[in-house]
């Protein structure tokens, strides 16, 4: 579970440079540089925790957003769309765009969020 304290680490961080240095003004972000750190901080997260679940079974190499996405649509459609959609905010919107939305921003670490937690009770079910 080590992987796990580690990943909600890492959304702490996400969610610390947003609420300290992001300049958050009437629901907009103003600076771009604490946006792009805080999503690809909490992307990373979910990439910590998936692979402690998937990374155990797999050759240890880098892989890529679709290799997750078909290891994950084996095993749960809902958390499959789940990361797409923070692949979508956190790396890609917030991670490369520095999309200003605090709603986007708070949405996206809502999923990391969700994902970790999800893992988390994968993980800590005996296996049959």
């Amino acid at each position: 579970m080590e992987a796990i304290i580690e990943a909600r680490r890492h959304i702490d961080n996400a969610k610390g440079f947003l609420s300290n240095n992001a300049n958050k003004k009437d629901g907009l972000y103003k600076d771009k540089k604490y946006v792009k750190i805080a999503g690809h901080t909490a992307y990373t997260g979910i990439l910590l925790a998936l692979d402690e679940l998937l990374g155990e079974k797999r050759k240890k190499t880098k892989k890529s957003v679709e290799w997750y996405q078909n290891e994950l649509s084996g095993i749960d459609k809902k958390v499959t769309s789940d990361f797409a959609t923070a692949y979508q905010v956190l790396h890609l919107d917030m991670g490369y765009e520095g999309s200003p939305s605090a709603d986007l921003a708070k949405f996206g670490v809502d999923k990391a969020e969700k994902i970790i937690s999800w893992v988390e009770n994968r993980l800590s079910k005996p296996e049959r």
